[in-house]
């Protein structure tokens, strides 16, 4: 009977915590972002509640933080779930293996080494994202051509002028930028956040 008790106060812990976490990284999602790269690429601090979510309940829990998030972000999405999906896709690339080699390696090291694969697969992530679903549907939505995508960023960064250089200059930088933003972020707070956010057994 103790343990069928213990077992049901863990899981309404565990529950509890993704859920508070859920709904404080849904409320920086609403927050206005830093631009970067204007228009376009303007940084967030969403995912930092998921980054500590991952790391003191793991990888799983991690991914239930970002998946709320991201479908309460369909609740003002100006893009039909686009960039709700891509946001995704991008912040499981970041949290899933800074998460799981830490949970291998539970020490700072683990955890910068962590975040430094995590912030290396984000970019690379990203730069395929980009590529493959939020251009074309850039093009799609706003009938814009290639030429016309590439300007948006031409404003911040004015040698970009090519799909190419978009990708490697403005896209990979930024993503660049926000996976060592929320690292540091991440380095910062975890150790003084941890007894809350750990579950106790």
């Amino acid at each position: 009977m103790l343990k069928t008790n213990q077992g049901k106060n863990y899981s309404v812990q565990y529950l509890t915590r993704i859920a508070i976490l859920a709904a404080l990284a849904a409320i920086l999602f609403f927050f206005p972002e830093i631009p970067i790269f204007p228009p376009i690429y303007k940084l967030d601090f969403s995912n930092l509640p998921v980054l500590l979510g991952a790391f003191s309940m793991g990888p799983m829990a991690g991914v239930w933080i970002l998946l709320i998030k991201s479908l309460t972000g369909l609740l003002h999405s100006s893009s039909a779930g686009v960039g709700e999906l891509a946001d995704f896709i991008m912040g499981a690339a970041l949290i899933v293996p800074a998460a799981v080699i830490y949970r291998l390696n539970k020490t700072r090291r683990g955890a910068l080494i962590g975040m430094l694969v995590g912030t290396v697969v984000l970019v690379i992530v990203a730069v395929l994202v980009n590529w493959k679903i939020m251009i074309p549907f850039y093009m799609g939505a706003y009938h814009m051509s290639m030429e016309g995508v590439v300007s948006l960023i031409q404003g911040a960064v004015p040698f970009v002028d090519s799909e190419w250089k978009l990708l490697m200059c403005a896209t990979a930088p930024f993503n660049l930028i926000k996976g060592v933003v929320l690292s540091l972020l991440t380095c910062l707070m975890y150790k003084r956040l941890s007894p809350l956010l750990h579950v106790k057994k």
